[in-house]
C-alpha cells in the first residue's frame, strides 16, 4: 500500500470516528445508533486487506475509548479484531462478491454487540444483557442500510486494491 492510500485511509477513519463520536451516536431509532465508524472500517477492510484493516480499527478504537472516556482498550479491541477478520474475508472470498459488504457489516455488528457486553461484564463493568439485545436488531438493521453508500464512498475515496495486491484464492491442502 502506498502512502497516499494510507493517508487517505487514516483521514476516512479519523473524521468517521469523530463524526461517530459526536453526531451519529445521538441518533436512535428503535432503541439502535447507526455504527457509521463500524460499517467504514468494514469497507476500508475488505478493499485493502488484514493489515490496513487492523491497524485502522486500532486507531479508530482508540479514538472512540478516548473521546467518550471509556475503558481504555475495549473499543479498540473490538475493533483491531473486527478489521483484521473483514480484511481476512475480503481477502480470501469475499472482495469481488456484492453481498460482501452486508454480510462483513452484519458479522461486525453481533460481533461488537456481544463482544462487548461479554469483555464488559468480565471486567465487572455494569451492563444489560437486555439493552444489548433489544439494540442489536435495530443496529442490525441501520447497519445493513448505510453499508452500500459508505462502501460505494470509501471505494472511490481508497480505491479499489491492484492486480497485484489481491490475494489468491486459499488452497485447502487436506
Amino acid at each position: 500500500m502506498n502512502s497516499a492510500v494510507g493517508v487517505r485511509v487514516a483521514l476516512i477513519i479519523f473524521v468517521v470516528a469523530i463524526l461517530q463520536v459526536s453526531a451519529f451516536s445521538s441518533v436512535t431509532i428503535g432503541r439502535g445508533v447507526p455504527e457509521v465508524l463500524l460499517v467504514a472500517l468494514d469497507s476500508v477492510a475488505l478493499l485493502r486487506g488484514t493489515l490496513t484493516g487492523a491497524v485502522a480499527g486500532f486507531f479508530a478504537g482508540l479514538i472512540v475509548d478516548v473521546a467518550t472516556l471509556g475503558t481504555l482498550g475495549l473499543t479498540s479491541l473490538l475493533l483491531t479484531l473486527v478489521g483484521y477478520w473483514a480484511g481476512r474475508y475480503g481477502e480470501t472470498t469475499g472482495r469481488g462478491r456484492p453481498h460482501a459488504p452486508v454480510l462483513a457489516a452484519l458479522a461486525a455488528t453481533v460481533f461488537v454487540g456481544i463482544g462487548g457486553y461479554a469483555i464488559q461484564s468480565m471486567l465487572g463493568e455494569p451492563i444489560s444483557a437486555r439493552v444489548v439485545l433489544v439494540a442489536l436488531p435495530a443496529a442490525l438493521i441501520w447497519n445493513t442500510a448505510l453499508i452500500y453508500p459508505v462502501f460505494g464512498l470509501t471505494r472511490r475515496i481508497v480505491g479499489a486494491p491492484e492486480r497485484a495486491d489481491r490475494a489468491r484464492e486459499v488452497e485447502l491442502l487436506v
